[in-house]
């Protein structure tokens, strides 16, 4: 693997494909190295376009490491046309190089300078719980940590399709580069949240798509399966902000679509385009403040109803529903909280019935404590066990195990 790394650097050897460490972070939107060298096109999705030590101080941020790399490479959108994203590789200081976690972070935001290769220098994104814990006993444990930026350069929220691309092209990515992992080295995924739309999408998208991959498990949480029911049911919630969000990011690569959106944005009164687009250049944690408890539906001239346009349900049909792209060869460990009130329990229900019908191995745990954003803390301990036994070559479960449970870590009611 070491042979490998080197040899890649060697490949990438002029100063436009591999940077020497910078002494701060720059924002993507103001970064050169955010970009792809000419031709890129032709690579192989998964292939590493730009490599370099990540810049600043992300080791001092994340101690239990003793290095970090980004890795510009190539990937596919929705569409199956040429795209590229950037990952974020944690190495961790003591490791016998025997295990790769994929930790896909809930980043759920169309900033571009939003992406986790440049927010993970912010201690107010970084420091999130359960973000920072995870991914420093990731790294105690001797875990390799890939970290994508997997809404790509295009910041295709929710677009499950491009997610799922992105989270598989950056474990290719990662394998192909070495980095000192063993030739047989397990590897996982885990995401919350956004980032279990991504790493769901990865799950059954991976047969098709990267056939070549094998992965240990996955740990899906707080899981969306269904896009729609988060845009339906958005309006006057706390949450609002994932509406505005979610509406950008799905239309991100559809320019048709993006232009019917914004034909149908007010111009004028309380809720009008202006207000909307605020969302392009905000995180997840403004956004939520910006359009707390806002009647979201009231920036269309048509409220709700300009939603219902084929130009936008033709994209959530394809990238908006889970379980409809592939059967997960991997076993699955599925938590989401009984009361989740952003993505209801029964898609998730039902999705997991589908999965356990054709003989997916999973172990789902339906919380009857707490909402969505208490299961990211209440579910953290568990889906941590479950990772352990999968990148250790210890778990023995097989079949379909659905069980409810009453963990309460967090006394958050939400």
């Amino acid at each position: 693997m070491l042979v490998r790394f080197a040899a890649l650097l060697a490949t990438l050897a002029t100063p436009a494909l591999f940077a020497p460490i910078a002494s701060s972070p720059l924002p993507p939107s103001q970064d050169p190295w955010y970009t792809t060298p000419s031709g890129f096109e032709a690579a192989s999705p998964g292939a590493v376009l730009r490599l370099r030590s990540a810049p600043g101080n992300i080791t001092a941020i994340f101690n239990a490491s003793s290095a970090a790399y980004n890795l510009l490479y190539r990937t596919m959108d929705s569409k199956y046309e040429p795209s590229w994203a950037v990952t974020t590789l944690l190495v961790p200081k003591h490791t016998n190089g025997s295990a790769l976690l994929s930790y896909q972070i809930p980043y759920n935001s169309v900033d571009i300078d939003a992406v986790p290769s440049y927010a993970l220098y912010d201690p107010a994104f970084s420091g999130t719980p359960p973000i920072y814990t995870d991914i420093q006993t990731a790294l105690s444990l001797g875990w390799y940590v890939n970290i994508p930026d997997f809404e790509t350069h295009t910041a295709s929220f929710g677009v499950g399709v491009t997610e799922g691309h992105a989270t598989l092209d950056s474990v290719r990515a990662v394998l192909d580069t070495g980095f000192d992992l063993a030739a047989n080295a397990r590897y996982a995924l885990w995401g919350y949240s956004g980032g279990s739309i991504a790493s769901e999408w990865a799950a059954e998208l991976q047969a098709q798509y990267a056939p070549e991959l094998s992965f240990a498990g996955a740990a899906i949480g707080g899981t969306v399966p269904n896009t729609s029911t988060i845009l339906t049911q958005a309006a006057g919630q706390w949450w609002a902000g994932l509406f505005p969000e979610g509406l950008l990011g799905l239309t991100a690569e559809y320019p048709a679509a993006r232009a019917y959106l914004l034909s149908q944005l007010k111009t004028t009164g309380p809720f009008n385009r202006t207000g909307f687009l605020v969302a392009e250049n905000v995180g997840v944690e403004e956004a939520f403040a910006v359009y707390a408890n806002q009647p979201v539906f009231e920036y269309f001239v048509n409220g709700y109803e300009s939603l219902l346009d084929p130009v936008l349900q033709d994209i959530l049909d394809n990238n908006g529903y889970m379980g409809y792209h592939g059967i997960p060869q991997m076993p699955l460990y599925v938590y989401k909280a009984a009361q989740d009130e952003i993505a209801p329990i029964e898609g998730v229900d039902e999705l997991v019935s589908k999965y356990c019908s054709v003989g997916v191995n999973i172990v789902y745990e339906r919380n009857t404590i707490g909402g969505h954003l208490a299961e990211e803390i209440n579910g953290d301990a568990r889906a941590l066990r479950f990772l352990q036994a999968v990148l250790g070559g210890v778990y023995n479960h097989t079949g379909c195990t659905v069980r409810n449970v009453a963990v309460n870590i967090t006394d958050s009611p939400m």
